[in-house]
């Protein structure tokens, strides 16, 4: 600490201790608010909707607000607020990060800045980091909420389109980050305004956000729908990959970057596999010929899925499915999908079923997407490690809040290995010491593979205990594999002698509380009763709750006694954040509590950056079998190593968002005009703009304007106008007249192009061709924009090698951009022209579909930050066939009746599904 420091504390202490005039006022009015009646209290809440609306601001009534919020919760949940709960919700109030260790009720914390901005009656959003979290603290909280008289809704997997509606209607709204996003998404993609969920972005309060606007942000959130089937192709592939590989030589694998490639030695065996089993097209000069880009591509996906992903760590099978898992918090992420046909090749590895790759709707980055709330806040209790990126990407400062009692854990220097077998050794010793005392402990893994290889040693494990010799030590392992019993798990993990191991999550969500959780214990004998067909009465609920309580009480004393929670971590973290999250666990609330953890030098993080080097010092010092190296300078140096691994991903996540805001303004430009579409009554004028517009291009390409007429494109002029305009005019003869100027043939074509746009109007009304124009340009649009999102793919995926030539690729990428936007528009007006003046209208009822049916939720692969998926082009030009396939509002008779997945009765030979009963 520097002098300065010492007598004027830091920028922190500062910022924290300038909160606390306004603690002081909140504590002022609690004997006030004590006095009220709870309808008083409640009624709180329209007098300050009624101030609000009179020009007061929220700032202005946040003392009294809070202060409500305080004995609401104390009177209908038993909890009241701490000073530094309050402290924290100012914090969250101003829009910044409340940095509060674990234990000390960050969901408590949330209730009182939600509540004060929800009286604005625009909606707070309440971020988790999983569906369990946000139903349990939107149930939780909203008893509060609804005591004050606010509604809360909560967003899960499965809800159907009206659940979402009415919990996003609600003033205070739960959910997880994914599905927020994918909300946002969806609702870029409906075609009226009444199947859309969302209603703004006004506050949103982000809980764990260090791991929602960091972790997940190296990912983007992305809409995607199915397209054809190439099972087979995946499975040979993954054959010929999976024979590759027995040869170390034919591949290059840099663990530090994730990444493989062939070697030219292996690129040749690939060539002659695939080669001399009939794969490659006969005709191509070989494998790296522009005919076998597809194969080259699925040759590289099947080598990274077979050498990159490990089954356990990266991903688990469960029913013949791929599910990834979060290497973050170590839970499966269901339905979420990895892009460009890899998750398929996963899938081929390991013999599940091949689902159909995906072509990109819709996508929006993490952090773009929370940039879209007008205040942004979170809470975590691990977010100063962060604190450049939080102030860089999203404008928030961190706010590290002071714990209510002193920090009574004792954090020891990590404990060095040579081998992972001594290393494990020495776990297994530390948690029969502490088994035998009756010392809870808890054990963090990294993986799901390495928390059963534990598992199965403390089952192995023979000891002394209580003069007898016990075989196999009892335990709990909590991974990816039984996330269900999460909470259970959890709540007895502060129990005297338990031992539970956790894979990466480290109970985040639910307390550990020495002893037990009282609440959870009671919920569990609830079902056990539920189980024996017991009703619960009332009075047995609460004679069974102070037995609870008192058992908790007499347990906790043992486990006080025995030195607390000991949280002992089987390896580093590539992040600093998870360790920290993992010694969070312990030490909560004052309580006693050690931390540790144990290395060796084949683990990933030493092996990768100091494994060599640290195990020739060993050896050099002499370190027997069994012993271990300690020393604070080792823990400075393994600290540096994952400082860089965290400025690489910072990198990543950095790099992906500039490329991203690149496209981000085109993104709420086309999503902006989209809705605004959608909810105009009537679009006449802007497709006759369209219109326009299309014959001044067509003029202006054919006939330049300082051009002479001998070098007028008339031919191909008269061929664009009969494709757009379906119009057959004499251009010939008009170029031929004497003296006669493009600005004169553009007008006589653009009285003809009116004149056929009038007589299809008064042929099928003007009511129904303002509901065909509407519906043409939202097709359109969507059309436009997926093709403009492969395009920005490929781009995307190529643009790094014009480093070469010396240009900035970024720079390039926005060049390019912008000119594939301006496209994208000149498309667009065409494009709804040609339909709107070509097309045959034929009137019917429609049989109803779903109009977002088949859509997948795509996260992609959080170690790249790959920002590709595959989809499908549509041409500049539709032939007679795609015009033939194209939708119409009506069927011939009999049509109605086609099954989604018969052949057209058209003829084309296509199915139903993708002909006339297909949705743009």
């Amino acid at each position: 600490m520097s002098i300065f420091q010492r007598f004027f504390g830091s920028s922190n202490d500062r910022k924290v201790k300038g909160l606390n005039s306004r603690i002081a006022k909140i504590n002022a009015l609690e004997p006030k608010m004590q006095a009220l009646s709870d309808a008083e209290l409640r009624g709180k809440t329209q007098e300050f909707k009624d101030r609000l609306a009179k020009g007061e601001t929220l700032d202005q009534i946040l003392e009294e607000a809070f202060a409500v919020v305080r004995e609401a919760s104390r009177r209908v949940l038993g909890q009241r607020h701490f000073d530094v709960q309050l402290v924290g919700g100012i914090v969250l109030h101003n829009g910044g990060i409340a940095e509060m260790r674990t234990g000390e009720g960050k969901t408590l914390v949330a209730t009182s800045p939600t509540y004060l901005n929800a009286l604005a009656g625009k909606g707070v959003h309440v971020i988790t980091v999983n569906d369990y979290l946000a139903q349990l603290h939107g149930d939780w909280m909203a008893q509060v909420y609804g005591f004050l008289g606010l509604s809360t809704g909560v967003i899960v997997h499965g809800l159907s389109q009206s659940q979402r509606q009415a919990a996003y209607q609600a003033d205070i709204t739960y959910g997880t980050n994914n599905e927020f996003g994918f909300d946002y998404l969806r609702d870029n993609l409906v075609y009226d305004p009444s199947e859309m969920v969302q209603r703004g972005h006004n506050f949103v309060i982000v809980d764990e956000v260090d791991s929602i606007l960091i972790d997940e942000a190296r990912t983007p959130l992305i809409i995607s729908g199915p397209t054809e089937d190439r099972s087979e192709l995946y499975k040979t592939i993954d054959l010929v990959i999976k024979e590759l590989i027995q040869d170390p030589s034919t591949y290059d694998h840099d663990e530090k970057q994730r990444q493989v490639i062939l070697t030219e030695e292996g690129s040749e065996k690939v060539e002659e596999l695939l080669s001399s089993g009939g794969h490659l097209d006969p005709d191509s000069a070989g494998l790296y010929d522009a005919a076998n880009v597809s194969i080259v591509h699925h040759v590289n996906q099947a080598l990274r899925a077979n050498i990159l992903y490990t089954r356990e760590k990266d991903y688990i099978v469960r029913a013949g499915e791929v599910i990834l898992i979060d290497e973050f918090t170590g839970r499966m992420m269901q339905g979420r999908r990895l892009s460009e046909g890899l998750h398929q090749a996963i899938e081929a590895k390991e013999g599940a079923n091949i689902q159909p790759e995906n072509q990109t709707l819709a996508s929006v980055t993490i952090q773009n997407y929370f940039r879209l709330y007008t205040k942004l806040s979170g809470m975590t209790g691990t977010a100063a490690t962060e604190a450049q990126e939080f102030g860089d990407i999203y404008k928030m400062d961190v706010s590290e809040i002071p714990t209510n009692r002193p920090v009574a854990r004792i954090d020891e220097d990590d404990e060095v290995y040579r081998t992972e077998r001594e290393k494990n050794a020495s776990i297994v010793k530390q948690i029969e010491a502490c088994y035998v005392r009756g010392q809870p402990i808890l054990v963090g893994t990294v993986s799901i593979e390495k928390s059963e290889q534990l598992s199965e040693l403390l089952k192995a494990h023979k000891f002394e205990h209580n003069g007898k010799t016990q075989n196999g030590i009892p335990h709990n392992v909590l991974n990816a594999r039984y996330h269900e019993q999460e909470a259970m798990i959890v709540a007895d993990a502060g129990v005297p002698g338990a031992v539970t191991i956790a894979t990466n999550m480290a109970g985040r969500g639910t307390d550990i509380q020495l002893g037990g959780n009282i609440d959870i214990r009671v919920l569990k004998w609830r079902e056990e009763q539920r189980g024996l067909g017991i009703e619960v009465t009332p009075e047995a609920a609460a004679e069974e709750r102070l037995r609870i309580e008192a058992d908790t009480k007499a347990l906790k004393e043992q486990a006080l006694a025995a030195g607390g929670l000991y949280v002992l971590g089987t390896e580093r973290h590539e992040s600093r954040r998870i360790d920290n999250q993992l010694r969070g666990r312990t030490g909560r609330q004052g309580d006693p509590g050690h931390s540790k953890f144990f290395l060796s030098c084949e683990d990933d993080l030493l092996r990768i950056f100091a494994g060599e080097r640290l195990d020739a010092i060993m050896r050099t010092f002499g370190v027997q079998e069994g012993e271990a190296i300690t020393h604070k300078w080792l823990n400075a140096a393994i600290e540096k190593a994952q400082k860089r691994v965290e400025q690489r991903n910072y990198e990543i996540r950095k790099n992906l968002l500039k490329y991203d805001d690149v496209v981000n303004d085109q993104r709420k430009a086309v999503f902006e005009q989209r809705a605004e579409f959608m909810t105009a009554a009537d679009l006449s004028e802007i497709i006759t703009e369209m219109r326009q517009d299309t014959v001044e291009d067509l003029v202006e390409r054919h006939l330049p304007p300082k051009a002479y007429a001998e070098q007028w494109d008339i031919a191909g002029l008269t061929e664009r106008v009969q494709e757009l305009l379906g119009l057959d005019l004499p251009l010939a003869d008009w170029a031929a007249e004497e003296g006669i100027a493009n600005e004169e043939i553009r007008d006589r074509i653009q009285q003809a192009a009116d004149a056929r746009a009038a007589e299809r109007e008064t042929a099928i009304s003007p009511d129904q061709m303002r509901n065909l124009e509407k519906s043409f340009l939202l097709q359109m649009i969507d059309l436009q924009w997926r093709e403009h999102l492969m395009h920005l793919d490929h781009l995307r995926n190529v643009i790094g090698l014009r480093g070469y030539g010396q240009r900035d690729p970024l720079n390039e990428y926005k060049t390019e951009a912008f000119s594939l936007f301006e496209k994208l528009l000149v498309d667009l007006r065409q494009n709804v022209t040609r339909w709107l003046m070509t097309v045959e209208f034929q009137f019917a009822e429609p049989e109803p579909i779903a109009p977002l049916s088949g859509l997948t939720e795509v996260h992609m692969d959080p170690l790249t930050g790959e920002n590709a998926a595959e989809m499908g082009a549509l041409p500049d030009g539709l032939s007679a066939e795609q015009r033939q396939a194209l939708p119409i509002t009506a069927l011939p008779d009999g049509w109605e009746q086609t099954g989604r997945n018969q052949v057209c009765p058209c003829g084309s030979g296509k199915k139903f599904k993708h002909c006339h009963g297909a949705l743009i």
